[in-house]
């Protein structure tokens, strides 16, 4: 069962719910702060801070039910024999948060009225802002949580980081940044998408209440563990995909070979570059294996031969954007569209002309923006798309059908419903990333069509990526994957 992730305003759907069914809303509180209370204790007993078991506890609480939380937590912490000290927003905004605070009261746990902290702690737990945050923090809010991230010691979030949207990922501007987060009932998008990764830290969900038939599902996390089809003994060249690459302006020949040497090291039988021919060279030297065509001297009817004899199209790494670029777009993509038996890839310059001339993609068309090119098919600004990049990915296959991959962090695929990947990391923000994921998946459904599904295909590109930065993030680059890719698919995960 792939794990479920869920939007905000349906989690709270569902706890309402609940309490219609006579159940009670401080009980529920009591329930998740003694069972992140246990996980804490277990934690704690195995961790040390500076060579040092924890045993003084600083949690931060707000106003709201995520404030009775961390009230909660807190009394159970002390029962376990931790120091454990409150500082605090003192106005209730709930009985259940008054009935929270007496009991740590009743605890005997110092409550402080303010958030200045003037002695060290070993942990600092996070109960300032819930999953309802929505809005930008005023500047007193922010000096708080930057005062939290400034304290030394283990960092714990209650259900989000405070300051971090549960549902996009985006800080508002500023939000706590975790070592652990500790969601309650259930998974958020916002913990796995846009800056979500930075400030969740390592993730644990708290069930504590049985899912109805009224709960809606917003995504589900991409499986890590893929296993491709063995090969049978008698397969040749011909049995594992024919992938044509077509791209590589005068000026941009790269891009045409990271993804055609990409699309050999994740499988396919046969690869074929078609691009200017001042790359042909390079290309020959580095992959003699490749076969290659002058983009130039091709006539319509060798182009409709051609593609009558491959599986795959991998279509627009290196284009350009020029009037020489603009001409075999259009040359180019009214024959890929025709072609029904075609996968087809759009990546990079391929997806600039689409959103000039927009068209409705079939169901074997895979478009694979970053934000910036989202942007552009979508007319809008980089900052919109990442400020609701769920939003985004739903627009895109509404206004061009197909499916669709809206990279970034957390990267977000949308075929007949929506995954999160969750593998990948900052190293392979570098160019030449998006024309090996791009090679990658024309050679993968090149051999398995509909066999494999593109989130599989992105989350094998991410775990290529942590594979390599094993050895370290900086500096990795985009022609160090073949080897990654080569490991990935035969061994599919990243932990070998």
């Amino acid at each position: 069962m792939h794990q479920q992730v869920y939007h905000s305003r349906d989690i709270q759907a569902w706890e309402q719910r609940w309490f219609a069914k006579q159940n009670s809303a401080y009980g529920l509180m009591q329930q998740a702060a003694w069972s992140i209370a246990q996980r804490l204790d277990g934690l704690f007993q195995s961790t040390t801070v500076s060579n040092q078991k924890i045993k003084k506890i600083a949690v931060w609480c707000g106003t709201g039910n995520n404030a009775g939380d961390g009230y909660c937590i807190a009394s159970y912490l002390q029962q376990f024999g931790y120091q454990v000290e409150i500082f605090a927003a003192m106005a209730g905004e709930s009985a259940d948060l008054d009935q929270a605070i007496a009991c740590a009261v009743q605890h005997g746990i110092e409550i402080h009225p303010h958030f200045k902290i003037a002695t060290l702690f070993d942990c600092h737990i996070d109960a300032l802002f819930g999953i309802g945050l929505n809005r930008a923090l005023d500047g007193s809010w922010q000096s708080i949580i930057q005062n939290f991230n400034a304290q030394s010691g283990l960092k714990i979030a209650i259900d989000i980081s405070s300051g971090l949207h549960a549902n996009t990922g985006q800080v508002l501007p500023c939000a706590i940044k975790a070592d652990r987060t500790f969601t309650v009932l259930g998974l958020k998008a916002g913990l796995f998408t846009g800056q979500g990764k930075e400030y969740a830290g390592q993730i644990e969900v708290i069930s504590l209440i049985p899912t109805d038939s009224a709960l809606t599902t917003l995504a589900q996390l991409s499986p890590t563990a893929i296993e491709l089809p063995k090969r049978q003994a008698f397969g040749h060249k011909g049995s594992y995909g024919h992938v044509l690459v077509v791209g590589g302006h005068a000026d941009m020949g790269g891009a045409v070979m990271m993804a055609a040497e990409a699309a050999f090291s994740a499988g396919a039988g046969k690869v074929t570059v078609v691009c200017h021919a001042k790359h042909h060279t390079a290309i020959l030297a580095r992959a003699p294996n490749i076969m290659l065509r002058d983009i130039d001297a091709l006539s319509d009817g060798e182009i409709e031969q051609l593609l009558e004899y491959v599986d795959a199209v991998s279509f627009g790494m290196g284009l350009g954007r020029d009037a020489w670029s603009e001409q075999q777009y259009g040359k180019w993509f009214s024959r890929i569209y025709h072609a029904t038996h075609l996968q087809v890839v759009l990546d990079a310059d391929a997806l600039w002309f689409l959103a000039l001339q927009p068209t409705r993609l079939n169901t074997k068309s895979y478009a694979t923006p970053h934000s910036g090119e989202a942007a552009k098919l979508l007319n809008c600004s980089v900052k919109e798309i990442e400020q609701d990049r769920v939003a985004a990915i739903y627009q895109l296959q509404q206004k061009y059908a197909g499916q669709w991959l809206l990279k970034g962090a957390g990267s977000l695929i949308l075929e007949d419903q929506l995954w999160i990947c969750t593998a990948g990391n900052a190293g392979m923000g570098t160019g030449g990333m998006g024309d090996v994921l791009a090679g990658m998946t024309a050679s993968l459904k090149a051999q398995f069509a509909e066999q494999i599904h593109l989130h599989e295909i992105v989350t094998l590109h991410a775990l290529a990526g942590d594979w390599l930065a094993k050895k370290g993030m900086r500096g990795l680059q985009a022609y160090h994957m073949s080897e990654a890719v080569y490991h990935v698919v035969n061994q599919g995960r990243a932990d070998d």
